[in-house]
This record gives structure tokens, sequence and C-alpha cells, in this order.
């Protein structure tokens, strides 16, 4: 296998891990409630916790999409609109709530760049 589609592969691997891991870990499990907290604060706190793990299912499912690899271009556009809104609307409703607080937009731009560049390597038919 060439150099370009192993380098392609372990990112597609990697940027799945991030979802799954988000949540997986971070909702389902709750094995940090901030979480929880930051969609409550968001979208209130009468249904955080079931809203907060759907959430995770669907960022499990997320995963699931990226290591498919079907309908890649679709699968990282998808990506990178919900990791910048994600990451907008906490920036804007609940930064004391976040790792990093604000500089978290940072991280998340530079996740979806590499989502992004990534697609850049994919093979192509």
């Amino acid at each position: 296998m060439e150099l370009r589609r192993l380098q392609y592969r372990l990112n597609l691997y990697a940027i799945a891990a991030v979802w799954a891991v988000n949540g997986l870990v971070c909702k389902l499990l709750n094995l940090l409630p901030r979480h929880e907290l930051i969609v409550a604060r968001i979208l209130g706190p009468t249904y955080a916790a079931p809203l907060t793990r759907l959430i995770g299912l669907g960022e499990l499912l997320m995963a699931a999409w990226v290591v498919s690899r079907y309908r890649p271009t679709w699968a990282v556009w998808t990506q990178i609109a919900l990791v910048l809104t994600m990451n907008a609307l906490e920036f804007a409703l609940a930064p004391d709530l976040l790792l990093w607080g604000r500089a978290n937009l940072l991280f998340a731009l530079l996740f979806s760049g590499f989502i992004f560049w990534n697609n850049q390597l994919a093979p192509r038919p």
C-alpha cells in the first residue's frame, strides 16, 4: 500500500476515534459531566441528559460513517458543519464550561482543517 493511502487511512481512523471517544466516553458513559452541562446550557436542563446521550449516539454513528468511507465527501462536509456549529454555539453560550474556554474554537478550526486536508489525500478512482 502506498504511503499516501496509508496516511489517509490512519488519519481516517484518528478522525473516527475523536467522534467515538466524544460520543461514548464523554456523552453516553458521562465520564465528563461537563458535556451534559453544556447541553443543558444550550438546549435547557429539562432534557439535557437524554439529549446528551442522543448526541453521543450521533457521534458514534458519525465515527462509523467515517470508517465506512460511504459518500466520503458528504461525510467530510457534514463533519465540518457539525464541528463548527457545535463549537460556535459553545463559544457563544457556554465558554466557561469548555476545556480551553473560547480557545476551543481554534481546536475546532484545526480539526475541521485536518478533516478537509485528509479528504485531499483520499484515493481517487
